[in-house]
């Protein structure tokens, strides 16, 4: 071949895609040295992993840069099946974010836990790279090869303790239903295919666009790829695998998959919606959506309530906020889309922050996954309680915290465009959710303390919470640099 890989690759290409080269040069690179450290130097292998993500972020910030210079919103490679927007940007920094704060919250975690090997911080690295490829897909195929890195990638690493039974059965399960979803997915993937002769989201939508809007095949293509993503979002009914997953999982890679991954399926779902399926929306999917985003906001929340254990909580916690962003596309408007945009990146930091403080319960017998194990916490280490306050009040959406922030334009949305009615659903849902967190806050302030030894944080820790707290407390504070970012990151 005299072209060689030119014939293939432009510098474009190569261009799009350095930030998965770079995330699987450093996943490798972990696995090939993890082998010269001693159990003294494991830390070194969350030390690559963290610049690795800086690397990937700046170079993130070098396409962002290029596509302001060039004035130029969006940058396509690998033969229209990559697309690099500033939505994509926007995404993959969330998932950037998380992952950077997860992995700082592991060493610690892992070393109490003897599982502190290279592969578990590969796998993180991996899971990212599958979800970059999620995040710019314009491709079916792109899309679910991406979907499939992170997805497999997610089940090792639920199941990583191996010698806990729950982590055995959390994996099983998650591996088991995500099996099925995504045979589900690829099932309703092929019929598009076979309805456009095309693989392309945009060649597929203007195929839809032909058809009548009751037409069998494309009904039944809507219907399961719908259900296969819906599984991947853990929206009821398809919620089953979450909360014995996040249980059994280590606490450190429940804060990560209800946040990283959860936000590229997110994208991936917007993706598919708002591009390939975009002229069955009113005919389709946007009732499908009403009637899912009001079942999971109740079962979410009425389930959380029954909960004892503190990571089966955020699970079904997880679950109804899932139902508040799905509003956002069932409004559908600039608002909605704002919305979802700001919810996701201010869920990451509240919600990582929680967990965060979960993880430095972990020490010695106690696992700390217990809301019993929340007790006295104020009199043991009252910063570490404080910030876990401020993050439950974010969750919960009470101002001025940033988790306000983002059910605020979700509500405006849906008034905008006429649904008042969902609307004030979600709303009386607030309150039921602020009821199951408070009863976390009362553990903390109100109850005498299991221990008395006061409780230390470990470094990694500490920056951790640093960084969940000013992104929770900086962007409900003074929230219109977040805005003007979300509202370039709508998906057009």
């Amino acid at each position: 071949m005299n072209g060689g890989f030119s014939e293939f690759f432009n510098r474009n290409d190569y261009f799009l895609i350095t930030p998965a080269v770079l995330l699987a040069l450093f996943g490798c690179g972990i696995l090939l040295i993890d082998f010269l450290h001693d159990t003294r130097q494991k830390f070194m292998n969350a030390l690559t992993a963290l610049v690795g993500l800086s690397f990937v972020a700046y170079q993130l910030i070098r396409i962002q840069n290029q596509m302001d210079a060039v004035q130029m919103p969006e940058l396509a490679g690998l033969n229209n099946s990559l697309l690099v927007d500033h939505f994509a940007i926007f995404f993959m920094l969330v998932c950037v974010a998380a992952t950077f704060i997860s992995v700082l919250i592991s060493v610690r975690y892992m070393e109490i836990e003897h599982e502190n090997h290279g592969e578990y911080y590969a796998l993180m690295l991996f899971s990212l790279l599958g979800m970059y490829f999620m995040i710019t897909g314009m491709d079916l195929v792109t899309l679910f090869i991406g979907l499939e890195t992170m997805a497999l990638s997610g089940y090792v690493l639920a199941g990583f303790l191996r010698g806990d039974k729950r982590s055995n059965e959390g994996a099983m399960k998650y591996f088991l239903l995500g099996a099925f979803s995504s045979g589900l997915l690829a099932f309703g993937f092929s019929l598009l295919y076979g309805i456009s002769g095309s693989t392309n989201l945009q060649t597929i939508a203007q195929a839809l666009g032909q058809r009548s809007s009751g037409d069998p095949l494309a009904s039944l293509a809507l219907l399961t790829t719908v259900t296969g993503l819906l599984f991947k979002v853990a929206a009821v009914p398809f919620h089953q695998w979450a909360p014995d997953a996040y249980e059994g999982a280590p606490t450190s890679i429940t804060g990560f998959l209800s946040t990283g991954p959860k936000a590229a399926a997110f994208a991936f779902l917007m993706r598919i919606l708002l591009v390939g399926l975009a002229p069955m929306r009113d005919s389709g999917w946007k009732p499908m959506l009403i009637a899912v985003a009001i079942v999971t906001m109740t079962v979410g929340n009425l389930a959380a309530v029954t909960q004892n254990n503190t990571k089966r909580l955020f699970a079904y916690s997880s679950i109804s906020h899932v139902g508040y962003i799905l509003l956002g596309l069932v409004a559908g408007n600039e608002t909605g889309l704002k919305g979802i945009a700001v919810y996701i990146l201010v869920y990451a930091f509240m919600n990582l922050g929680a967990f965060t403080v979960l993880v430095a319960l972990r020490h010695g017998n106690v696992i700390g996954d217990e809301i019993e194990d929340l007790s006295g916490l104020f009199f043991r280490n009252p910063g570490a309680a404080v910030m876990m306050l401020i993050f439950l009040l974010s969750l919960a959406g009470i101002p001025p915290m940033a988790g306000f922030l983002g059910k605020y334009f979700i509500f405006l949305s849906l008034i905008e465009t006429g649904h008042t009615g969902l609307a004030a659903f979600a709303v009386l849902y607030v309150a039921v959710s602020l009821y199951y967190y408070m009863r976390m806050t009362v553990m903390m302030f109100m109850r005498e303390p299991v221990e008395r030894e006061p409780l230390t944080l470990s470094p990694g820790i500490r920056i951790a919470l640093g960084l969940t707290l000013a992104g929770t407390v900086i962007i409900g504070l003074y929230p219109e640099p977040i805005i003007q970012l979300a509202t370039s990151a709508i998906l057009r």
